[in-house]
């Protein structure tokens, strides 16, 4: 009985009890620092920001429905990667930075920018949320893990739909989709 008592007799059991208790008590606080690199990506209040080049802050609000704010949120790092390509299409297309606080709220909603996102119901899929998801092939093969290919379809789609991604996100706040 005094073995059963004992936390040193199980300690597999006592160490993984106390990281997993670790990990929920600390990722909150510890997330945001191991999941996204200083000096681009940085946290102001409950918003994560982005600096560009001309020293300008875009906010970027941070997933809500996460404990642990992108500890356990795939690719966080993939996210800042993919956000970061979106702005460059967007800038080489003569779109500014409200246009592009306009798509990460957008597929902030949509997506969370989790290219592997998937709508149960409806089959959207991929960061802009296509329907069907396989639409996207037309910018490459490989639309279903790459996240490249799955902007280049969603911001084709955006300016061929609604011109720029603020029509888009206006759209969708008044309908729910876009």
């Amino acid at each position: 009985m005094a073995d059963r008592l004992n936390p040193n007799s199980r300690p597999g059991i006592t160490v993984a009890a106390l990281v997993g208790i670790a990990i929920l008590l600390f990722g909150p606080v510890i997330g945001p620092f191991t999941s996204y690199e200083f000096g681009f990506a940085g946290t102001r209040g409950d918003e994560q920001s982005f600096t560009n080049e001309d020293s300008r802050h875009i906010s970027i609000a941070r997933d809500s429905w996460s404990l642990t704010s992108g500890f356990f949120v795939a690719g966080s790092a993939e996210v800042k990667a993919a956000q970061e390509y979106a702005r460059k299409r967007l800038v080489s297309k003569g779109f500014d930075d409200a246009e592009f606080q306009c798509l990460v709220d957008l597929w902030d909603r949509e997506s969370k920018w989790n290219l592997r996102a998937e709508n149960a119901e409806s089959g959207a899929y991929g960061i802009p949320q296509a329907l069907p998801g396989k639409k996207m092939a037309v910018f490459g093969d490989d639309w279903e893990t790459n996240f490249t290919t799955q902007i280049k379809w969603g911001i084709s789609y955006i300016t061929d739909r609604y011109e720029t991604p603020c029509n888009a996100w206006q759209h969708s706040e008044e309908t729910g989709w876009y």
